[in-house]
């Protein structure tokens, strides 16, 4: 008998080629777990009298970032969650509740409808109705289209299965009137609304003030460690907390997630703006190099990458890369509805901003293209 080593998978390979990248091109270079640490504990040191533990999620650092929060997106209260998939059942519950109907108006990409398992319908009993099926933001005549009484209604900024799409600001105002004046409440799911701001032109609080309850995410382009908050009107805001409590999410001490939102939140908040022109800079080069985008031009600091090659060809070329160049260069490639095309998502941040968009087309081109 010959003792063959087994030939490693694709997805090894990239693991054991990880430890060794000095280049990233998307989003940021990982930091290692005592990296992260001890970044955090200069952020903590660095908050001095407000460096305090919370206890089951009251007090201590969690206060003071609901407190930021609060005032960033014009809410009276926010209530900090341990995941997003619970804070917006929660939400959803809350107001369902309230109106006497588990009836939900959603998007048929929905977050809540591709990556839950299910769990809303399950937990809680809701029954969604969709807005729209395909790759389209949501308007005041899809609205329109559902009869009935609704519990909520949810919008999805920027509808990531779609590309990181946006609405105009004009037509988020008229889909908000038109809630309003249905009587029915709108619930922003804004796991990356932070990225959204630049393409509105407006701050947190006028996107928000445009809906009834908001969620946001910490651990995408705040870079946390995870966790997530609601802000709305208190009486809401509070019955949520309960859900929490219900969903197990009330932890004996949240303080490590509640320190990585305060530096997301002071290091990366501002530079929204930047991340989303040049990742507008990368889409108007990338089309002369051979490779699509979608959207022409990004909502925000996101968007989709097409390339006329199988995603299995791209994927060793993206792994070569990693072993060879020492680079990462995009997340992983996926067939697209195209045949012989695949795509993959790129999102610019602080590693990109270290290439010039040239040199970060360049590379994606030499890597997948040529």
């Amino acid at each position: 008998m010959t003792d063959e080593t087994p030939t490693p998978t694709l997805a090894e390979r990239a693991r054991a080629a990880q430890p060794g990248i000095t280049r990233w091109l998307p989003l940021r270079l990982p930091l290692t777990p005592e990296q992260e640490l001890r970044e955090l504990a200069d952020v903590l040191a660095g908050l001095g009298d407000d460096a305090k533990w919370d206890f089951y999620g009251a007090r201590g650092t969690v206060a003071l970032l609901e407190s930021r929060l609060a005032e960033l997106l014009g809410k009276p209260a926010v209530a900090f969650f341990p995941s997003g998939v619970m804070a917006q059942q929660s939400m959803l519950r809350v107001w369902c509740d309230r109106q006497g109907s588990r009836r939900v108006a959603i998007p048929a990409l929905s977050h809540l409808l591709h990556h839950e398992d299910d769990g809303p319908r399950l937990l809680h009993g809701f029954d969604f109705r969709m807005l729209t099926e395909g790759a389209q933001v949501p308007g005041v005549d899809d609205l329109a289209a559902i009869p009935g009484q609704l519990g909520a209604v949810l919008l999805e900024l920027p509808l990531r299965d779609a590309g990181y799409l946006l609405p105009s600001w004009e037509d988020l105002e008229g889909f908000s009137a038109a809630c309003r004046e249905r009587g029915v409440p709108l619930h922003l799911d804004g796991a990356r609304l932070w990225e959204s701001t630049p393409h509105f032109g407006r701050s947190l609080a006028e996107v928000a003030g445009l809906a009834d309850s908001v969620y946001v995410s910490f651990y995408k382009g705040l870079g946390g460690l995870a966790g997530a908050a609601l802000a709305g009107p208190e009486d809401e805001i509070e019955q949520a907390r309960t859900w929490r409590t219900r969903h197990g999410g009330t932890l004996f001490t949240l303080m490590p997630y509640a320190v990585a939102a305060l530096r997301g939140l002071e290091q990366q908040l501002p530079r929204m703006a930047e991340f989303h022109e040049r990742a507008q800079e990368m889409a108007k080069l990338l089309p002369e190099r051979g490779m699509r985008v979608l959207p022409e031009e990004p909502h925000t600091n996101a968007f989709r990458i097409f390339v006329e090659a199988p995603a299995a060809t791209l994927n060793e070329r993206l792994v070569t890369a990693m072993e060879q160049d020492h680079v990462m260069a995009s997340a992983t490639w996926d067939a697209s509805e195209v045949p012989g095309w695949s795509w993959t998502e790129f999102t610019v941040g602080p590693s990109t901003m270290e290439w010039t968009a040239a040199e970060a087309v360049d590379a994606l081109a030499r890597i997948f293209v040529d």
